[in-house]
């Protein structure tokens, strides 16, 4: 990609570090790159997946800057998929959890980010996921079970981001999650059936920013990976490994990897499933279908020379009971 001529920043003033000193920073920092740029400010739920089916008609930015928390970019992403040609999506973290721009640029410092991404832009054409029974799209991925349980508690939750989440969780432990009777297929093979704690499909290696989920997951590969967790593993054991992948490893986890995943919950009652950090309320629902979508979203990241402090974050251990891999 040629250095950008324009740049739209749109700005989610709701979101978890929202501060007007940054999005002035921000806007500077663009001006002296070169690029035109203008700034949008999301007003509601909704909002920023409208300003972004905006911007990919005629005269529309070569770059669209999320400047918000996760839900923002999935927003955007959202109102920019499926345009041919659309602006390059460029995530800064504006969030709490900011799981996608550490899944992009580690734990960069967003100054230098912004800088890179304009002066030297790297383009990669990341999969996305297809949820069949609510014909909605997910980018970093969806989860059943304890994670899922925990999104509407951490909302509530007085503290903020990575942290509130996490509190979440440990919640949900001291009051007695129930393991749900649950069967996963990849590709129409199964590879797990029984008592089920969660079962993770990435999409991104990162969920609330802070546990790797899914520490193999490559955004650009054409494959789902899924980790489901039985009981095997006790549970605070379970988020203890989960910080740095090394779950995968343990008794009781088993990991794969396709194109097609289906979650289901076999005891007949509804499944509860949440996919980029919105939970479904989709009534009596015992189970859901994820395709892959190759290729499906032009975002700037970081390019060869920085894929070796990112690739740092990942895991070096190989997961012993990888199922099933289509390539």
């Amino acid at each position: 990609m040629s250095v950008p001529k324009s740049v739209l920043l749109v700005v989610n003033p709701a979101a978890g570090s929202h501060s007007a000193d940054v999005t002035a920073e921000a806007l500077r920092l663009v001006r002296e790159a070169g690029p035109a740029v203008d700034l949008l400010l999301t007003r509601h739920p909704g909002h920023a997946r409208a300003l972004a089916r905006a911007a990919t008609g005629p005269g529309g930015p070569d770059v669209l800057v999320s400047l918000g928390g996760d839900g923002t970019a999935h927003e955007l992403m959202t109102g920019l998929a499926g345009s041919p040609g659309h602006p390059a999506l460029l995530v800064l973290p504006g969030g709490s959890g900011n799981s996608l721009y550490r899944e992009l640029w580690s734990d960069r410092p967003w100054q230098s980010v912004l800088e890179t991404a304009l002066s030297a832009p790297h383009v990669r054409q990341v999969d996305l996921i297809r949820v069949a029974e609510t014909r909605g799209t997910a980018l970093l991925g969806a989860s059943t079970g304890l994670a899922a349980q925990t999104l509407n508690p951490a909302r509530g939750n007085a503290a903020r981001g990575r942290d509130r989440y996490e509190k979440a969780l440990l919640d949900a432990l001291r009051t007695g999650f129930p393991p749900y009777p649950g069967r996963v297929t990849v590709d129409g093979a199964e590879v797990h059936s029984g008592d089920t704690v969660c079962a993770n499909v990435g999409g991104g290696r990162y969920r609330a920013g802070r546990f790797m989920a899914c520490p193999h997951s490559v955004l650009d590969d054409g494959l789902l990976d899924v980790c489901v967790a039985g009981t095997a593993l006790p549970t605070p054991e379970l988020l203890r490994l989960a910080r740095e992948g090394h779950h995968v490893v343990r008794e009781g986890v088993v990991y794969a990897r396709g194109r097609r995943v289906v979650l289901e919950r076999t005891d007949g009652r509804p499944l509860l499933f949440e996919y980029d950090g919105d939970l479904v309320r989709s009534g009596d629902a015992t189970r859901y279908t994820l395709d892959v979508v190759p290729r499906a979203l032009r975002v700037l990241a970081a390019g060869a020379s920085h894929r070796a402090e990112i690739s740092q974050d990942r895991t070096h251990e190989t997961p012993r009971k990888a199922s099933t891999q289509i390539t």
